[in-house]
């Protein structure tokens, strides 16, 4: 049992350190990154909404029949937390207007993180073998989402040292931190207890792709979007075939 903490700590904190790679490569070469930042959110909506589809959302559903009402949950329940970044925020401070697509994004994508933690815990309960091959795929995605999350955070209107905390935290340090957390509960997390938390997580995906991220990439009219969005399916399709 003591083993199996270790190896799941050791993997949580390994899918961290791609996420942290991620961020510092793309704050390297943040010019570059927010020229491009219109493909990076279509690659991040075309991940994010494919993701949830193709793997999340089966998965929720097949852990917990009932886990629809969460997906619903998650989903308006990041719409009102950016009601709430819009109203009291960004009306009341003009020069914060843009804040909402950083935070709105970052907590999406930080929930999901979260709740990777607890996949890692579990999967090392249920056998060494099972762990890694849910580390083998999970890690495919972590290098892109911390790229994302730092350029959504820039182009919300963070610093660049306020991003790279932020995105540090939201999309790398709590996989390591949820897989602590979950990993004392393990025998009081059932599955459809699991499966509600990942249809919640899904949700709040959605959300972030769908609603917030494609609308204001559609907005640029850049050139090769649609490409960049085709990359990001790709990407999620592989991390599907990866964990069949």
């Amino acid at each position: 049992m003591e083993n199996t903490f270790w190896t799941a700590l050791a993997t949580s904190s390994l899918a961290a350190i791609v996420t942290s790679i991620g961020i510092y490569t793309i704050r390297k070469y943040t010019d570059w990154g927010q020229r491009n930042s219109t493909y990076f959110m279509c690659f991040a909506a075309g991940v994010l909404i494919s993701a949830s589809f193709l793997h999340i959302i089966p998965k929720s559903l097949s852990m917990n029949p009932n886990s629809a009402i969460y997906l619903l949950v998650g989903y308006f329940g990041l719409h009102l937390f950016n009601r709430f970044i819009t109203v009291f925020v960004c009306q009341k401070k003009p020069e914060k207007e843009t804040y909402g697509l950083g935070l709105v994004s970052m907590m999406g994508i930080g929930f999901h993180s979260f709740i990777d933690g607890f996949i890692y815990s579990i999967a090392f309960t249920v056998s060494v073998f099972t762990g890694f091959l849910a580390t083998a795929g999970m890690v495919l995605h972590e290098f892109p989402e911390g790229i994302i999350t730092y350029l959504l955070l820039i182009r919300g209107g963070f610093s660049e040292r306020k991003a790279m905390i932020l995105s540090l935290f939201a999309a790398a340090l709590t996989t390591p931190i949820g897989m602590l957390v979950s990993y004392p509960l393990i025998s009081d997390i059932s599955k459809p207890m699991l499966g509600s938390l990942l249809s919640l997580s899904a949700g709040a995906l959605l959300y972030v792709g769908a609603t917030h991220l494609l609308p204001k990439a559609e907005q640029e009219h850049k050139k090769y979007s649609f490409v960049a969005l085709g990359g990001g399916v790709l990407v999620a399709i592989i991390i599907f075939l990866s964990k069949a």
